[in-house]
């Protein structure tokens, strides 16, 4: 028989090195399983079936991952040639190089005609370009060839090192595989890499792993060895079309959620595979709702929520079934008052004394509970400061995938600044850090907010302390109370939008402010508490302090970790509306979502305006009609009536009666369509608006609205609640360790 039929195929022996990695590869993800077990602790429990499931289904994850992990390698072992030919190498590698710079032009230009997208958008296709392009300028079989392959395998195997490690410091602050809030890290690296380098001994950690990675090259060097007898192009394509094929399939038949099948999402985490579950957040940053989601006729949804959101004090302004604009008629002249909203960052409801916390970490804003209109059961939108932020300023439950903070076309959007500013107030968005981050400034500076931050402050200006995320709390407040003055007087009154960084990892602040360690989550809570007392001592000082209201919540809670999809315990956070002359001191013990915040303080200051929010102002809504929307980058919460449903891709859903306390969850069978219905409609009109531009500011927006020919009336009790005493004065900043404050 001809030779060529006798002779063994070269081309297992060209791709020997793929099995190295694959074992290699494997080992780590396993051992990176078996420690991120060890950190869940007791939120595992060591059985038969979730250890089964942890690895059984992790090891699928993992395979699949696998194929895209080792593409890099495959076109190494494809592309670079075996020996030296005819042509001369110079030649050979001139002419290889020009077929790649057609091939990376034709797929920019077919990227340009099909998306209509630039080189800003398309730079991405060049990085397989620049990989491949000196492939062919050595041969295999070659001294080159062994030494760039023992290289390339290292660096290889240090990436896989180094993404193990980063998923240990990950699960340690979220406890979950990688998912959106990773993508969005990726963006901003000079945040997010100065942050790890101020929170951890990086440089010798990183030093570790290059050790590591040295040593598991040594043990399976033999297996990198270079061998091929002879192996032609097209046989080794044969390989890379089968592994094509194979990435094909993956992609059309496995997704994120497939192993979202226990009670316990602690479980479901660990059978991922972070790098898999990282480029699935990637692909779901811009859901589709009606994609992806479970959906109503339009003309129901748009019904459904039309007849949610009217309340006594309003009435739609048109008979147009998509058109939610209300008009909010109150009673009597509107209060022309300064208001300060301060979102704090990760202030979580269970750092507080009132809410039982015995750490004695908030003694300041402990004291404020009694002087001030305070929420015992508020929920936030979301687990990023985006979420927070978007709830504050446009009172919209939260898209699927991206924030409107970085959605494209999220300019000139209806927002809480727009009602302030067409009353003749300033509006400003004041941050400690720098603005890109998260796409702030751009975002509020489209939306009717001047936008203030670390590069307002003065020069010459004190700073007290500062870390990568911003100047420190104390310092935020003093470039804040800067911009207040200058507006009072200017002769307009101000609406300011603070936005803090301190109680942030690497949680820094000054020396001698709090008696709690320096580093530490419960230092940066205690100086976030301090600072906000020496806030309002210094307030207290200015001509306007009567008349300002004083407005401090959260944007989320410290962790969004539970053994449910949704953990509601994770999403509880504190609400205190403090205004001495002006607003009587009420524990309200409602429901309350986050969206309603500004809603119910447009209603403290008996503004008549024109809206399209999707809050309610709580004390002109009926009992039993609270609701929240506590919610992830893609699975969507509606807390109505003591039951949770959670929208989910691929049209699934969950509905459950959550444990507040725990965050526990016991399914509910059967389901309830009608709240299923209103979860729906809610989140299909939200995202249906926003996509067909209907979220954005209309010129008759700034309509007067003629408020009721009655005489104002009082304050509305909320049901449920009891009015805290008035007579005792909140605790002095000096008792969180600043100087006196003492309240009027």
């Amino acid at each position: 028989m001809p030779r060529a039929f006798t002779r063994p195929s070269p081309v297992p022996q060209r791709f020997r090195p793929l099995w190295w990695l694959a074992i290699s590869y494997l080992v780590i993800t396993f051992a990176t399983r078996v420690v991120l077990l060890v950190m869940s602790g007791a939120e595992v429990p060591h059985t038969a079936f979730n250890l089964a499931y942890a690895f059984g289904v992790g090891l699928f994850y993992d395979v699949v991952t696998f194929i895209y992990v080792a593409w890099p390698l495959v076109l190494f072992l494809w592309i670079v040639p075996t020996r030296s030919g005819r042509v001369a190498p110079l030649l050979r590698w001139l002419a290889y190089a020009m077929a790649m710079a057609l091939a990376c032009t034709l797929c920019l230009v077919a990227l340009h005609l099909h998306y209509h997208a630039g080189l800003k958008e398309t730079w991405p296709a060049l990085l397989p370009f620049l990989f491949v392009l000196p492939l062919a300028a050595f041969t295999y079989t070659s001294r080159a060839g062994q030494r760039v392959l023992y290289g390339f395998a290292l660096l290889l195997i240090y990436g896989l090192l180094f993404v193990a490690a980063s998923e240990l410091v990950f699960w340690n602050e979220f406890s979950v595989r990688f998912n959106f809030i990773a993508v969005d890290y990726l963006v901003y690296t000079t945040e997010v890499i100065g942050n790890i380098r101020e929170s951890y001994p990086i440089g010798l950690w990183v030093s570790l792993l290059a050790v590591l990675a040295l040593l598991v090259l040594a043990v399976g060097h033999r297996a990198l060895r270079v061998r091929d007898d002879g192996s032609r192009f097209w046989q080794r394509g044969k390989v890379v079309l089968l592994w094509l094929v194979l990435t094909v399939i993956s992609v059309a038949a496995v997704n994120g959620s497939m192993k979202d099948r226990t009670g316990n999402n602690y479980v479901n985490e660990l059978a991922g595979n972070g790098i898999y579950q990282f480029f699935n957040a990637f692909r779901s940053s811009h859901l589709d709702y009606a994609k992806f989601y479970r959906t109503l006729p339009d003309d129901d949804a748009f019904r459904r929520v039309r007849e949610m959101l009217k309340t006594p004090d309003s009435s739609y302004v048109s008979s147009d079934l998509h058109d939610l604009t209300r008009a909010i008629r109150r009673s009597g002249p509107e209060k022309r008052l300064n208001v300060v909203l301060i979102s704090v960052e990760s202030l979580s409801g269970d750092y507080l004394g009132t809410f039982g916390n015995p750490q004695k970490i908030t003694p300041y804003l402990d004291s404020l509970v009694d002087h001030s209109l305070f929420f015992d059961k508020l929920y936030a939108n979301g687990t990023r400061t985006v979420r927070g932020l978007e709830a504050l300023s446009l009172s919209v439950p939260p898209t699927p995938g991206d924030s409107l903070l970085k959605a494209h076309d999220n300019e000139n959007l209806f927002s809480l600044a727009d009602i302030f500013n067409d009353r003749g107030y300033q509006s400003d968005f004041v941050y400690g850090g720098y603005g890109e981050f998260d796409n702030m400034n751009q975002f509020f500076g489209s939306n009717g907010y001047r936008t203030v931050d670390r590069r307002d402050i003065p020069k010459g200006a004190t700073i007290h302390g500062e870390n990568v995320w911003g100047v420190a709390d104390e310092d935020l407040y003093t470039l804040a109370l800067g911009q207040m003055d200058q507006i009072h007087a200017a002769g307009k009154p101000f609406f300011l939008h603070i936005m803090t960084t301190s109680n942030h990892r690497p949680f820094t602040f000054p020396a001698g402010r709090v008696k709690q360690a320096n580093g530490t989550r419960e230092g940066a809570v205690a100086y976030t508490d301090w600072s906000i007392g020496d806030f309002i001592r210094r307030a207290r000082e200015k001509s306007y302090f009567d008349d300002t209201v004083f407005v401090i919540t959260a944007d989320h809670c410290a962790s969004s970790a539970g053994k449910t999809s949704v953990p509601i315990n994770r999403y509880h956070i504190p609400l205190w509306i403090y205004s001495p002359k002006h607003i009587p001191p009420q524990r309200v013990d409602r429901l309350m979502g986050q969206v309603d915040i500004a809603p119910t303080v447009l209603g403290l200051l008996n503004f008549s305006y024109r809206t399209r929010f999707f809050g309610y102002d709580l004390f002109q809504l009926e009992a039993g009609r609270e609701r929240a929307f506590p919610a992830t980058y893609e699975k969507l919460g509606y807390l109505h009536d003591d039951v949770l449903t959670v929208l989910e891709p691929q049209r699934k859903l969950e509905q459950m009666k959550p444990d507040y306390a725990t965050g526990d969850a016991t399914p509910i069978e059967p389901q309830d369509p009608q709240q299923i219905a209103d979860a729906v409609a809610y989140y299909q009109v939200a995202s249906d608006l926003f996509k067909r531009g209907q979220l954005g500011r209309r010129p008759a927006d700034s309509t007067p609205v003629e408020p009721l020919p009655v005489a104002a009336s009082a304050l509305p009790a909320s049901p449920g609640s009891a009015p805290a005493p008035a007579s005792s004065a909140p605790a002095t900043a000096s008792s969180a360790g600043s100087a006196p404050a003492t309240m009027r």
